[in-house]
């Protein structure tokens, strides 16, 4: 294969959803280049496994941060995922769109045509969920779309306890309301294998004689000639390079840090830093991996005062008969997300959107198979990961060298703005607020992390730079907008190359307020619709109360 009218790079999150649709057209050939390998792993498939399928090297990328100033100097681990699926088959398949005034504040930043009534339909489009289509949802995308099974994992105490605390109950965070305690969605089919773009979008159409896959391809350029993309030049394995050219466009969809990053071998970014890697210069664009932003997480663990937790389930026996359910029927404990439930929460009643995400599991997160009399159980625990949703700090991705088998620099910066110490200390305190109502309090004996004895800002503070970290939600490293430091326009192409996009969550000008994949998706598909020249009518006004707050 020489050439074809698309070349896609990346089969992530948003490229399976853009080769899906791109070879729609039977008149055109559509080329899809990944990185990875296949996403057969069992770590993959079987939901519960995903945490040990993030420190897998064979699937992932093995990226991390460099020094953090503000989290005592710590690297931080950045796992993203290198396979079939990208990460949308290694993360933790919460699905969840974010509040509606995320999207309006792009369409406020001059990405026209992205305010929420605008990718709504997107949305709508890309999922087939379990309460069938109406207004907020529908049952015939592609993407599966479940309910979390609560049993055996102590929803009820914690739902009460969320409820006395004063958050709403809901039933659909995606919905009417966009603040509240719910059990949670999660990309899972009806067999209880998760539901990644790899398996739902691309798997599927492989066959189509107009589309090509080739996997373990890393592509070290764009060929760019007279102000245009051309190509991509390429090698399989670490064989020889070749150049495959792109009749029509080259569609990058890499990710937030790998596509600044091929942008800026290619000869596209801040100019200065280019020439000082030997790299001429093709479109000196500034804003080409910066803008870097993330969901900061601080964790918060209780110990049970009771053996009650999910821990029962990792009984050595009972592991294996789960897994042997999971494979032969797609049911039981295993099939499912670890979650309780989920609360978006705003810590200041004057904001008009939530600031803060809690992820409440009845397990500790290095929680370990076990039997009695051979393999000791970690102690029973209730473990919450306190996300900050709208972070005011930014980072950025820059080259390391030249080379395109070295890993890109990737500086997140996080809690750089003080206000981010200010709105995680926030959270905290509304978790254990949370945490302390009854029923949750009479399974609870103490706080362990970090310790009921931090309690001021600058004990809080401390804890964070000592336990901070990342809930794996990078975006914004290509953003697209109107102003002088925007990579791409609207229809997500680069300023000042023809024929070339950018397609993942790079694009976003800034973060949406939920877990990053169920956009990323969205974004695929409103991008395929731009690139073919189509559109989806946008959904009538007012699509949530929660317009008018």
């Amino acid at each position: 294969m020489q050439e074809a009218d698309y070349v896609v790079v990346g089969a992530g999150s948003a490229g399976c959803v853009v080769a899906n649709r791109l070879s729609e057209d039977r008149d055109v050939s559509v080329a899809l280049l990944e990185a990875g390998g296949g996403d057969n792993h069992p770590l993959v498939r079987m939901p519960v496994g995903f945490m040990s399928a993030l420190r897998k090297p064979e699937l992932t990328w093995q990226y991390e941060s460099e020094p953090e100033p503000f989290l005592n100097g710590r690297r931080i681990p950045i796992p993203r995922g290198r396979l079939l699926g990208g990460s949308s088959s290694i993360n933790g398949m919460f699905h969840i769109r974010g509040h509606r005034l995320d999207f309006d504040e792009w369409r406020e930043l001059g990405c026209t045509g992205w305010g929420y009534d605008d990718v709504l339909p997107y949305f709508l489009r890309s999922e087939s969920n379990w309460r069938g289509s109406g207004r907020f949802h529908s049952g015939d995308g592609r993407l599966q779309i479940r309910a979390i099974d609560g049993k055996h994992l102590l929803d009820a105490p914690l739902r009460e306890a969320a409820a006395r605390a004063g958050h709403r109950v809901l039933d659909d965070y995606d919905g009417e309301h966009g603040e509240g305690i719910a059990r949670g969605d999660v990309a899972i089919d009806a067999r209880g294998r998760r539901s990644s773009t790899a398996r739902a979008y691309l798997h599927p159409v492989l066959a189509r004689a107009n589309l090509q896959l080739l996997k373990h391809t890393l592509v070290h350029r764009i060929v760019v000639e007279g102000g245009r993309a051309t190509g991509v030049e390429f090698s399989i394995g670490g064989g020889p390079l070749q150049i495959l050219r792109a009749r029509r466009e080259v569609i990058v969809c890499g990710g937030a840090y790998n596509s600044p990053q091929l942008l800026m071998l290619s000869g596209i970014g801040r100019g200065a830093e280019l020439r000082e890697h030997g790299i001429g210069v093709v479109a000196d664009l500034p804003g080409v991996g910066r803008n870097l932003v993330e969901h900061p997480r601080m964790m918060l663990q209780y110990r049970a005062s009771r053996p009650v937790t999910f821990t029962n389930q990792l009984r050595f026996d009972r592991a294996i008969a789960s897994v042997l359910k999971w494979a032969l029927f797609g049911k039981g404990t295993f099939a499912t997300q670890i979650c309780s439930g989920t609360v978006l929460l705003r810590t200041d009643p004057s904001l008009r959107r939530p600031d803060i995400q809690l992820l409440c599991n009845p397990v500790r997160l290095d929680a370990n198979l076990w039997f009695p009399g051979v393999v000791k159980p970690k102690e029973h625990s209730f473990y919450i990961t306190v996300c900050q949703l709208h972070a005011a700090s930014r980072g950025h991705v820059s080259l390391r060298s030249a080379d395109p088998r070295d890993k890109p620099r990737i500086a997140l910066n996080l809690f750089s703005d003080p206000a981010d110490f200010e709105t995680m200390r926030n959270g905290v305190r509304a978790a254990r607020d949370i945490y302390r109502m009854s029923p949750q309090a009479e399974l609870i004996d103490k706080e362990t992390i970090p310790g009921a004895d931090v309690l001021s800002d600058d004990a809080l503070d401390a804890a964070i730079r000592e336990l901070g970290g990342i809930t794996h939600h990078p975006v914004g490293t290509c953003a697209m907008g109107s102003g002088p430091d925007a990579v791409l326009d609207p229809q997500l192409r680069v300023r000042g190359v023809e024929r070339l996009r950018v397609v993942d969550a790079s694009v976003m000008p800034t973060i949406p307020g939920g877990n990053t994949n169920a956009a990323t998706v969205m974004i695929g598909e409103k991008a395929a619709d731009l690139i073919r020249g189509r559109t989806l009518r946008a959904a009538a006004q007012p699509t949530s109360l929660e317009a008018t707050l």
